[in-house]
């Protein structure tokens, strides 16, 4: 089973300070359809303008893994930790008990463009936790790179929930393969290129979610990067 959901259907608000996208229901933006995919509750994608950001405000339950990929995030949080997230740099906030914090863009003078997922958790009550961590180009050329888990293996973030995350960059006539298992759900995210998939054009912020597809391929049409996130069902 292979379902396409395009960038076009996505939520979308510009707040002036923010352009935000939304890939299920999250503030403003309600569709009954895309409440989530299995323990995947928020995909977004935000630019935001320069020299803004979030105030103040909590999170609690909720492991949250935020991807820049443009400009340089500022972020502190109430036990007085300030971090900066740069360029192909991710954070993971095990957000546990609960942990109040602002994210701002560091720079006046240019946007900050990240990408950000929420997923619910199979343990409660843990204290929160922050990591962040880079996965250099070269693990991801060509290949899947892990870059969270539920074991943290091959050195990704431990998330508390049965899932894996990926990413890749292919140049344009390379591909890549998956071998999937029977009981686990996909979700691919095109964070940025064009690539071509199960007969289906995918660009920038398309998504493909699959299933009982015992082995896929993608092929890149131009050069990009790819998220993959396998997931259990609930």
């Amino acid at each position: 089973m292979i379902k396409i959901r395009r960038s076009k259907e996505r939520g979308y608000e510009d707040r002036g300070w923010i352009e935000s996208f939304y890939t299920f229901t999250f503030e403003n933006y309600l569709d009954p359809n895309w409440m989530g995919f299995h323990n995947l509750r928020v995909f977004n994608e935000g630019i935001l303008k320069e020299g803004k950001g979030f105030s103040a405000h909590h999170h609690k339950e909720i492991e949250i893994l935020t991807y820049v990929v443009e400009g340089v995030m500022e972020r502190e949080d109430s036990f007085g930790k300030t971090s900066l997230i740069r360029p192909g740099e991710l954070l993971h906030l095990s957000a546990g008990s609960g942990v109040t914090h602002t994210e701002y863009n560091l720079s006046h003078h240019l946007p900050l463009h990240f990408f950000e997922l929420w997923i619910n958790p199979k343990i409660h009550g843990t204290p929160p936790h922050e990591e962040k961590k880079i996965f250099s180009s070269a693990a991801k050329w060509g290949r899947w790179c892990l870059i969270a888990s539920a074991n943290g293996r091959d050195g990704s973030f431990v998330i508390r929930q049965d899932v894996d995350i990926y990413l890749s960059l292919l140049e344009k006539d390379e591909d890549i393969g998956l071998d999937t298992l029977a009981d686990r759900y996909y979700w691919l995210q095109i964070l940025s290129g064009s690539f071509h998939f199960a007969g289906h054009d995918l660009h920038a912020g398309d998504a493909a979610i699959f299933s009982e597809e015992s082995t896929v391929s993608i092929a890149c049409q131009e050069n990009g990067e790819l998220m993959l996130i396998e997931l259990a069902e609930l």
